[in-house]
């Protein structure tokens, strides 16, 4: 048996790892703006305040994410694709009723490439331990 330790995860699989980890960053820029907003907001500062909480769990987990795919962790790939899933509706929504169809784009854009990185061959090779030398071959 072998004690070679393989070199780490495809690249493609650090690229999406980074992807994630600025997607959780702008989710925390978002939680600490609607703080410094909360007391101009028509609705009630709990209310508020209770939606950044959110957008801060959201976006400290996205965070851990991203960081576990650039670090080689396996267990990461499952939540970063769940993750762009979960963004399409977000992209709809910033290019249909939103109306912002440059940010919906490039949010598009994003969300995409992210998804297929995290679904290439390579990346569900790895994830499934495929790389590993004592992997069945």
């Amino acid at each position: 048996m072998s004690t070679e330790q393989p070199a780490g995860p495809p690249p493609q699989v650090r690229w999406a790892g980074v992807s994630v980890a600025v997607q959780g960053v702008a989710g925390l820029v978002f939680a600490v703006l609607l703080v410094a907003r909360s007391g101009s907001a028509d609705l009630p500062v709990g209310f508020v305040l209770g939606e950044a909480a959110y957008f801060a769990v959201i976006g400290s987990a996205l965070v851990a994410v991203g960081v576990g795919l650039v670090r080689g962790r396996r267990w990461a790939r499952t939540p970063a694709i769940v993750a762009q899933l979960l963004l399409l509706p977000v992209v709809y929504s910033l290019i249909g009723p939103s109306r912002q169809l440059a940010l919906g784009l490039a949010t598009g854009a994003l969300v995409f490439v992210t998804f297929m990185l995290l679904i290439s061959e390579r990346s569900r090779e790895w994830s499934m331990g495929l790389d590993l030398p004592d992997a069945p071959r």
